[in-house]
């Protein structure tokens, strides 16, 4: 098969693909039976209530943790072979930020999976580092220990190191949790840039009220899969009271309200 034929087969496979993706923490049930098909160019919002499985969706995506049952394909392909292709921005809380590193040492560790293990950053590697530092307005920090960084800025830099592995796909975990106003502007419209150029993008969410306004996509978890499809299709009410339950239904009510306060109907 030539590279012609090759490249419209894996235009035409789905980028992630899971079957029967099934998780156990010990003997307790995390993940259930979660099949689904992700298109390509499309960012995704993945959305569910707390303990329902989302950042443990990704990690398993990602070969962090290894499934009870089921398995991932990227592209129709196992992760092994793809791996340089993907990109994970992990939870702030789960990164240890007192490590004696550089915010433009840590941004050059996205470049360590395709330079191998014996192989140091050139100058052209570091003059890239710093025009992603620059994307997220980070480059006059790029001498700066990342303890010293507040969270919106560490947030920054981790997006930088994801997009200096330029991957065709990206997982982000929670990116806008606890993060300035200005931070989250800055990294939606990189993740709209991201789409622009064809690639995939992972979103853990919490904020309901922004999804329609973010994502292309929805995937919603409640430790099984409640819905996976465009936002005008599997975004409905519905699909949110199953999903959330009972806490959806305050979720929506007090969004009536600030509506109904903000448009001065009360």
């Amino acid at each position: 098969m030539g590279i012609a034929e090759l490249y419209m087969e894996e235009q035409s496979q789905p980028v992630l693909q899971t079957y029967q993706l099934t998780v156990n923490y010990d003997k307790t049930p995390v993940l259930w039976d979660i099949s689904l098909e992700i298109p390509k160019g499309l960012l995704v919002g993945i959305i569910g209530p707390n303990g329902a499985g989302k950042s443990t969706f990704i990690k398993t995506a990602l070969g962090l943790i290894n499934p009870l049952s089921g398995k991932v394909e990227f592209f129709g392909k196992p992760l092994k072979a793809v791996r340089q292709r993907v990109a994970y921005v992990p939870q702030r809380e789960s990164v240890d930020w007192d490590f004696p590193i550089t915010v433009l040492d840590l941004v050059l560790m996205g470049r360590y999976g395709k330079l191998g293990l014996f192989h140091w950053p050139s100058s052209d590697d570091k003059a890239a580092a710093i025009r992603y530092l620059d994307m997220v307005d980070m480059s006059q920090y790029g001498h700066r220990q990342i303890s010293q960084l507040s969270g919106g800025q560490q947030q920054r830099v981790f997006i930088a190191r994801a997009l200096f592995q330029e991957a065709d796909i990206y997982f982000l975990d929670e990116p806008f949790t606890a993060i300035d106003l200005a931070t989250e502007r800055i990294i939606v419209d990189l993740l709209c840039r991201l789409k622009e150029q064809g690639k995939t993008v992972f979103v853990v969410h919490h904020d309901l009220s922004s999804v329609e306004s973010y994502f292309d996509w929805v995937i919603m978890l409640n430790m099984r899969l409640i819905a996976c499809g465009s936002i005008a299709k599997a975004f409905n009410p519905q699909n949110l009271a199953l999903t959330y339950g009972k806490s959806y239904a305050l979720f929506d009510e007090a969004l009536k309200l600030s509506q109904n306060k903000t448009t001065g109907l009360t």
